[in-house]
C-alpha cells in the first residue's frame, strides 16, 4: 500500500474531505499556476491521453477527478456522443462549467460531482475512462480503481496521467530538487493554500508509480496494461483494459 500523505497534516478530516477542501481554494488559480509548475507541457500529455482514446471512438467517456475540465474537454474532440467530466470539488467544477459553456459543449459533457471511490453509474456503462493528476488524490486506491473497473464495458479502456519520479541521473535528482523546494514556492507565492502545492509534491512522491501501479491495475483485474514514461519520466501514461 502506499504510504498515506494529507494534504493538513493537523487536520481531524479524512483525506477525501481534505482534498475536497483544498481543491475548492485554490479552484481560482489552479489551471495558470498548473502552466507554470509543469512549463506547459502537461498539455501535451493530455492531447496524448485523447489520442490513446479517440483510436478506440468511444461513445460514451468519462473524466474522473475531472478538475476544471481541460482533459473532458479535449475528450470531446474523440467524438464520443457524451462525456462525464466528475469530480469531488464544487468549486473546480464551477470554473470547469463556465469553460464547457464558452465552447458551446454543454450538450456533449456533463460537469457532475461524484465520489470515485462510490460512483453513480450502473455496470458497464462507459466505453472509456480517463483520470488526469488524480489516482494519487484516492483516499483508497484501489477501491476508486475497482469501482472504474466496474463502471467499464467489456473492453473498455482506462487511461491513467500521473505524475512519476525520474530515475536516471540527473533527472532524479533535479526533480527531487524542483518539487522539494521550486513548486512549493511558487504555490506559496500565487496561492491562498500554502500547505496545498506541498501536498501535490508529496503525494507524487510516494505515489507507487511505473511497474508498481501496473501491477496494482494487473491485481485488480484490467489486462493489457502497460507505462510509457513521459518527459524524463517525471509523469507516465498508463493503459488498461477490462
Amino acid at each position: 500500500m502506499p504510504k498515506k500523505v494529507n494534504p493538513y497534516k493537523d487536520s481531524e478530516l479524512g483525506k477525501k474531505e481534505q482534498v475536497r477542501q483544498m481543491f475548492d481554494t485554490i479552484s481560482g488559480s489552479y489551471d495558470g499556476l498548473n502552466r507554470v509548475i509543469s512549463f506547459g507541457i502537461d498539455v501535451k500529455w493530455r492531447k496524448k491521453v485523447v489520442k490513446l482514446v479517440g483510436n478506440k471512438s468511444p461513445k460514451t467517456v468519462m473524466d474522473i477527478a475531472t478538475g476544471t475540465g481541460d482533459l473532458a474537454i479535449a475528450l470531446a474532440k474523440t467524438g464520443a456522443e457524451k462525456v462525464v467530466g466528475l469530480d469531488i470539488s464544487p468549486g473546480m467544477l464551477e470554473v470547469g462549467k463556465k469553460k464547457v459553456s464558452k465552447k458551446n459543449l454543454d450538450s456533449t459533457i456533463d460537469m457532475v460531482i461524484g465520489d470515485s471511490e462510490n460512483l453513480a453509474f450502473e455496470d458497464n456503462t462507459f466505453d472509456a475512462i480517463t483520470v488526469a493528476f488524480g489516482v494519487r488524490n484516492f483516499e483508497n486506491l484501489e477501491k476508486g480503481l475497482h469501482e472504474i473497473h466496474r463502471v467499464l464495458r467489456p473492453g473498455g479502456q482506462l487511461v491513467v496521467l500521473e505524475t512519476s519520479v525520474p530515475t536516471k541521473f540527473p533527472f532524479k535528482q533535479g526533480y527531487s530538487f524542483y518539487t522539494k523546494y521550486i513548486l512549493p514556492s511558487i504555490g506559496k507565492l500565487f496561492s491562498k493554500d500554502r500547505s496545498a502545492y506541498k501536498y501535490l509534491s508529496e503525494s507524487a512522491s510516494v505515489f507507487p508509480h511505473g511497474l508498481a501501479f501496473n501491477n496494482i491495475l494487473a491485481k485488480i483485474g484490467f489486462i493489457g496494461v502497460e507505462n510509457m514514461p513521459q518527459t524524463f519520466g517525471v509523469a507516465s501514461i498508463y493503459v488498461a483494459t477490462k
